[in-house]
């Protein structure tokens, strides 16, 4: 085909660009799956700590007293953790380490191979190793020990002899694999610990545990059968034969302390599968300690159901619940020789279920560590991998293959409540949601079980957690858990425990205006699939949360004391009825009475209007106080404050604000404004006076008064702007200190002015005309709060209740504010009407007697005949409730917050504004507080929680929820309709269970669907361009059962392919709205940012908009408000097999596979009416990926891998040109330029293959991609797209003229995101050759220094290269920049001690770069170097 030169050209560069190129995988938001959890001491002897196991990590969490998750820490452990165990600290432990005394370890099993007993260091905020046992080869083998754990809960080991004089003591401790996902309580004996762990199959292996100072922690050990350890002499006299199948489940059977014994040999009873049989039984084990050996003493079986779980009575030595498919037994173990079942309880005639329990939070927004990202998912994750090995389709999770269906209800999830050691109570769950509780007590007649009603009903539950306060944590298995209080017989619903895996596809929305992306994820499966917006935030340091009990807060404000204070002292807070102030400090005391304000109404406003003099407003009246020495050292000397009033004439008040020896307040019906002023009388003696009042004939809604001081002099303006062109837009002969701003319900913005001796005046005025196409008013356009802000100019902000943003700029009429301020004067002075035109409609003549309105009397410096209209320059929707606009500081210049449903802060940015999201909660109030502690503070008002916070110089994610219901397959973004696109399936619906459809992504709402044929399920779909619009291609599946065979052959299945045109509806109740402007339409219609179909994105250039001489046209820039789109069906065919992938191609064409075929497909006539296959190329295996990029093709191959192709538009054929080295069992894949490819497969790895050293001329069907580099994530990534999350604060710009910061990185261009099962997302960052040598000899260092090594003993390099040929010599490793973070969080002596290992003995670092890097290495150097990554990336 012809390609321009340009293009050519252009294409070449870029390849160059990556070629060679090396990356640095850093984990920017951690997996959401918990996988195990377990509770204990592990921070503190009274602290409760829940850990979470995450496969790839370790999570720390409390529960607070409000019932919500908050989380300590969390940690990469480079390697799969298997299991978690707790090891309590017992008294007669004795630790080595005296910080250790009374708390406990955290016992971990791992596929390194090793079992870990860690410890938590406080000094250094994570969990350290104590020691390490090697139980096998590292690795995932189903035939390796160390795969689950088990602990006896009540026994007690008694002192005995072991033959060589030698005396023991100790709990016990077993590990195997996971079976079924259970929830298992762990507790130890009173008396040291034995630790046994078994592989998947047939066998175990146990050690004894010593806490004497003088020994190690692992005394002793045996292995079952011994042939494992090939010592005979460990293991002697070993029934080989008794454990032949699978172990599904264990535990450990107590025996009566006051019982006589000879000693103590543990039980153990295990839920096993013998090969062969149908149905399980349970087996008794018994480790005889003084013969050291292991043999089976009993077993019990019941025809009928399968035993799936057993789990030990606490405290009831010798009574296990053996849980089977549709009911429970109470096995009587005591006599381990004997067991029997002494109690049966029915899961299918349970009691009835209550009605309620669904609480849904869609709209609710967490940050990404301490508010919910750290939250809990499905191990039935654990079931796709059951797929994989038993030869299903990898990629289908529809299919029920492989997943045992039973129409009995059965125990999923299961915790014991803690501390009790009287009647045991144990909280589970049933498949179907519901929760029951049973109480076990014995007297002389035997146990007693008290089975309660149902007791809450949700979601199925994975994992369950009780733990002090009555806290129970369900954990569900794809979807948001909760956090549950038992209340009253009842369980209540606290909080969400939010999870976002698994991520099944996303799309990476990029805003290069704001230099700021965001990803819009799927997320979940049904019924709790949901879109999930993940963002980059603001972090907030969290200093202080208070109690929920500040229910009805109506405004929150804070005030200094007098006007030059640099702190605040008091927190005004308002109730519905109710008013209480407190003084700002190291403790917040109500000094209410002290400051004088009335208590028993609700407060509109409140501020200083002089040193000393304290101003509230409410509905009655205004009131100035004196507050007195009680409620600040600067107060009166009187006992009692001194306090003075003023009340309007049989109206109320609306609203109002204060100022500097200002107050202004507004009223409605009828509408009017007043001027108030304060005046001394005498000492301590003021009296507030009115200086005018105006009637309105539009009602006001917001009135702010700007503060006086700017932070730089005013001649810094005017030379400023002196040069300027488009900066001459100042009010000249104005009194900064004697104007404010309010908003009318008219609606508009006004900036009035008054001086005594000229009245009011109206300085300039923007009306706010929103409408939609049909010309019909956008509702919800009242201001709902305005403020006058300095960025290089002056402009007026303005939060509209319907949830956006507003900016005005004053037209370039040369006007200046003056910063002197007149004399004040105590009388009001009239002021004729020059022209009776220049009064605006916002203001009448009053009828009432006293003073009079003042016309407009415009300085004749201006030449202009009446008020300046406000140009509206910008617009942005920021959310979907009222906007208020909250300055951090007294200063025109200052941040500002902007609260809608969630915070976002405003910051001057080079001749604009930039906006960017705060990593909190959903807030209702917010005001700065200063104080000599936190002279930075934020206090939030949330969930009935004051929190103070304070925003430190980092990001963070942040996500927001939509529930979607069904499961959304795939997501695309809409540009010119600012729609997101989103394919769900496994819908329960009656005439279909797939749909395509349209969602607004600022509220979550679904606009409209398109819905597939019964039994029809989406597979794909991608935008594709015709001509000048786009329309969607859709791939669906009209067979059921999987796409593939085994052996990765496409099944005869049959799929449609569809084409849908999304269009605009002409509807009476939707529409654009427009507003004119001329520059920045570009940017504004390609941001995401925009109005109900989208966001508007705020952009300022270097002139103002609609003043761009350049510009002739006068386009409206279209925001849509709820804005009618629907999918019209234009072309539809079926073809043979599953369309499993779609892609454009070339601008003209698309590409769409079925089977183990691809087609390059195109519209005829550029009709969307018709589609043509051109031609067909074809793989030995199932196709499940396609990308190109320009000429280029790349298919993802289910068995091959990645084979490249090229399209041959003259002859109208497909060439083969490269094809994977490896075989590769392909999840996504994406082309980075043409030569270089960029794989994710399902065993967790991530490649870099590139055909860069070819030459297509003489390329073949053999020719190799050649493999660059790679990376083992340890988690599926199913998606992977360009991107990042990276943009820059204001301060980036300040940086960048810093020493050292000249290179502030940008990741936008090269950088890969990948999404995963787990709900990880995961950046590769492409950096220099210097660097990545730089890099990779700190990290060589990393991983085996004792303070940064793998926590669970993997070796590193083992770990991140696994299921890969990438440790062949001269192929560059990618490096990992979690493990690299580490350094960061060392002291500087710390780190001095890592960079001083000898380079000689680290195998992992490169020739190359052992002879390129200088030695020492500068510590300066690296921690520059790795702050500009994570702060571009953290």
């Amino acid at each position: 085909m012809a390609v321009s030169e340009e293009e050519c050209s252009s294409t070449k560069s870029r390849s160059a660009s990556n070629n060679g190129a090396r990356y640095l995988a850093k984990c920017v938001l951690r997996g959401s799956v918990v996988l195990q959890v377990v509770h204990g001491h592990f921070r503190s002897p009274t602290s409760n700590d829940i850990v979470f196991g995450k496969e790839t990590s370790l999570e720390l969490v409390i529960i607070g007293e409000d019932g919500i998750v908050q989380s300590v820490c969390e940690q990469a452990v480079f390697g799969t953790i298997k299991d978690l165990a707790v090891l309590h600290w017992q008294e007669r432990f004795h630790y080595q380490n005296p910080q250790m005394q009374g708390r406990d370890l955290l016992v971990v099993v791992s596929d390194s191979g090793k079992l870990s007993l860690l410890r938590f260091c406080n000094e250094m905020h994570r969990f350290f190793p104590v020691t390490h046992v090697q139980l096998s080869s590292p690795g995932n083998l189903r035939n390796q020990l160390g795969q689950m754990l088990a602990i006896d809960s009540n026994s007690h080991i008694s002192k005995f002899g072991d033959g060589n004089g030698e005396r023991l003591e100790g709990d016990f401790l077993v590990s195997m694999e996971r079976g079924w996902s259970c929830s298992y309580q762990f507790a130890f004996m009173n008396h040291g610990c034995f630790i046994a762990t078994s592989a998947h199959e047939d066998r175990l292996a146990m050690f004894s545990i010593s806490m004497a100072t003088s020994s190690d922690i692992i005394d002793k050990r045996i292995f079952y059968p011994s042939e494992i350890e090939g010592d005979s002499g460990i293991a002697r006299s070993v029934h080989r034969n008794s454990i032949d199948g699978t172990i599904w489940s264990m535990c450990f059977i107590s025996k009566d302390l006051n019982q006589p014994s000879r000693g103590y040999n543990p039980v153990l009873a295990i839920i096993l599968n013998r090969r062969g049989a149908v149905l399980t039984e349970l087996v008794l084990l018994e480790w005889t300690i003084i013969e050291n050996t292991v043999r089976a003493i009993s077993q019990y079986a019941e025809s009928g159901h399968l035993a799936h779980r057993i789990v030990e009575v606490p405290h009831s030595y010798g009574f296990a619940f053996m849980f089977r498919i549709g009911d429970a037994l109470l096995m009587d173990l005591r006599d381990a020789h004997n067991p029997c079942c002494v109690y049966r309880t029915s899961f299918d005639i349970l009691p009835a279920s209550v009605e309620q329990n669904f609480v849904e939070e869609s709209c609710r927004v967490h940050d990404g560590d301490e508010d919910g990202i750290f939250n809990v998912a499905a191990s039935a994750l654990l079931e796709l991998k059951d797929y994989v090995a038993k030869g299903d389709d990898p990629m289908n999770i529809d299919s029920d293959s492989g997943i045992v269906k039973s129409s009995s209800k059965h125990v999923c999830a299961l915790s014991w409540e803690p501390g009790n050691e009287k009647n045991s109570r144990m909280m589970f769950c049933v498949d179907t949601g519901e929760l029951f509780m049973i109480e076990i007590s014995f007297d002389s007649d035997g146990p007693r079980v008290n089975l309660s009603d149902c007791l809450y009903r949700g979601l199925s539950c994975k994992a369950l957690v009780w733990v002090a306060g009555g806290f129970l944590a369900a954990l569900v298995e794809m979807g948001d858990g909760m956090v549950l209080q038992l209340e009253q017989g009842r369980l209540v619903h606290r909080s969400p425990i939010q999870n976002i895996a698994p991520i099944l596809d996303m799309a990476v929305v990029d805003c290069h205006d704001e230099e700021h992306d965001q990803m819009f994820a799927c997320c979940g499966v049904t019924p709790e699939g949901s879109l999930r917006i993940i963002r980059s935030g603001i972090s907030l340091e969290k200093l202080l949360r208070t109690a929920p009990i500040y229910q009805g807060i109506t405004g929150i404000w804070t005030v200094k004391m007098k006007v030059s204070d640099s702190y605040h002292s008091f927190l005004v807070l308002s109730f519905v009825e109710e008013t209480r102030v407190l003084s700002v400090g190291l403790s917040f005391t109500d000094v209410t009475d002290s400051v004088g304000f009335q208590p028993d109404v609700s407060t509109l406003a409140c501020g200083i209007v002089d040193d000393g003099l304290v101003v509230q407003i409410h509905r009655n009246g205004v009131k100035l106080c004196l507050p007195t020495t009680v409620a600040h050292p600067d107060g009166i000397p009187l006992s009692c404050p001194i306090c003075t009033s003023w009340f309007p004439e049989n109206i109320s008040i609306s609203l109002g604000a204060v100022g500097y020896n200002s107050i202004v307040i507004a009223t409605s019906s009828p509408c009017f404004i007043y001027i108030l002023g304060v005046r001394s009388i005498s000492a301590y003696q003021y009296e507030i006076y009115e200086m005018q009042h105006v009637r309105l004939q539009n009602e006001v809604s917001c009135i702010s008064i700007p503060h006086k001081h700017f932070d730089k002099k005013p001649s810094f303006f005017l030379n400023n702007l002196v040069g300027n062109s488009c900066a001459a837009a100042l009010l000249i002969g104005v009194n900064i200190g004697r104007i404010f701003v309010i908003g009318t319900h008219k609606p508009s913005v006004e900036i009035l002015s008054f001086l005594p001796d000229e009245g009011l005046r109206i300085l300039a005025s923007g009306a706010i005309s929103l409408t939609n196409t049909l010309g019909t008013a956008v509702s919800g356009c009242i201001p709902q709060d305005v403020r006058l802000v300095l960025v290089d100019r002056f402009y007026v902000l303005s939060g509209l209740r319907n949830g956006m943003l507003l900016r005005f700029e004053l037209p370039a009429a040369s006007m200046v504010f003056s910063s002197e301020l007149s004399s004040h004067s105590p009388s009001v002075g009239s002021c004729s009407v020059n022209d009776a035109d220049n009064t605006l409609s916002n203001m009448v003549v009053p009828n009432s007697i006293g003073p009079q309105m003042c016309a407009i009397n415009i300085s004749e410096e201006t030449n202009i005949n009446g008020p300046v209209n406000l140009q509206l320059i910008a617009i942005r929707r920021i959310g979907v409730t009222p906007v208020f606009l909250v300055p951090l500081s007294d200063s025109l210049e200052a941040d500002i917050i902007a609260l809608s449903d969630r915070p976002w802060l405003l910051q001057s940015a080079r001749h604009s504004l930039s906006y960017t999201s705060i990593s909190f909660q959903p807030s209702t109030h917010v005001t700065p507080v200063s104080s000599i502690e936190c002279p930075m503070g934020i206090l939030f008002v949330a969930e009935n929680s004051l929190h103070l916070v304070e925003m430190v110089h980092s990001k963070r994610l942040n996500v927001q929820k939509f529930y979607l219901g069904g499961t959304p397959r795939k997501v695309l973004y809409h540009s010119e309709s600012r729609l997101l696109l989103v394919m769900r399936t496994e819908l329960n619906q009656d005439t279909y269970s797939s749909d395509i459809c349209c969602v607004d992504p600022l509220s979550g709402s679904l606009l409209s669907s398109f819905k597939l044929e019964l039994g029809e399920t989406g597979k794909s779909m991608e935008l594709v361009r015709v001509v000048n619009e786009q329309v969607l291609v859709v791939g669906t599946s009209l067979s059921s059962g999987p796409a593939m065979m085994p052996s990765g052959e496409a099944e005869s299945t049959k799929g449609r392919l569809i084409v849908l045109c999304l269009e605009h509806m002409q509807n009476s109740d939707s529409g654009s709205m427009t507003f004119c402007s001329k520059a920045g339409l570009s940017s504004q219609r390609t941001s995401p940012f925009r109005e109900i179909v989208g966001y508007a994105a705020e952009q300022l250039s270097g002139s103002s908009l609609c003043s761009s001489p350049d510009d002739t046209s006068c386009d409206g820039v279209r925001l849509e408000e709820s804005e009618a789109w629907q999918l019209r069906l234009a072309y539809t065919t079926t073809w043979p097999g599953m369309v499993l992938s779609i892609c454009p191609y070339l601008d003209r064409y698309f590409l769409a596979s079925a089977g183990n075929s691809f087609y390059v497909c195109g519209f005829p006539n550029d009709n969307p009416q018709r589609v043509r296959r051109f031609s067909v190329g074809r793989t030995r295996f199932m196709i499940i990926s396609l990308t190109a990029h320009f000429t280029r093709i790349a298919v993802g191959d289910c068995r091959d891998g990645v084979v490249f192709y090229s399209y041959h538009e003259d002859s109208k054929k497909l060439e083969q040109l490269y094809c994977d080295p490896e075989q590769r069992l392909v999840a996504d894949c994406i082309l980075m330029d043409v030569d270089t490819a960029v794989v994710s497969d399902r065993k967790g790895s991530i490649a870099v293959l590139s055909c860069s050293n070819h030459f297509e001329d003489n390329a073949s069907p053999e020719c190799n991609l050649t493999l660059k580099c790679s990376y083992y994530m340890g988690e599926i990534a199913m998606s992977i797209k360009k991107g990042s999350f990276s943009y820059k604060l204001p301060a980036d710009d300040i940086l960048k003229g810093c020493d050292g910061s000249n290179a502030i990185i940008d990741f936008s261009e090269n950088s890969i995101m990948a999404s995963t099962l787990l709900g990880s997302i995961i950046m590769f960052i492409a950096i220099s050759r210097e660097e990545h040598e730089l890099l990779e000899a700190v990290q060589a260092r990393l991983v085996v220094h004792p303070l940064t090594a793998p926590i669970l003993g993997n070796d590193h390099n083992e770990f991140r290269s696994r299921e890969s040929s990438v440790r062949k010599a001269g192929v560059p490793k990618i490096l990992d920049g979690d493990m690299l973070a580490q350094f960061l969080e060392l002291t500087n002596m710390q780190q001095e001690a890592v960079l001083a290992l000898p380079l000689g003995s680290l195998e992992t670092v490169t020739s190359s770069s052992k002879q390129a890097l200088p030695s020492p290495i500068s510590v300066n150097r690296v921690v520059q170097l790795l702050e500009r990554i994570h702060y571009a990336l953290n």
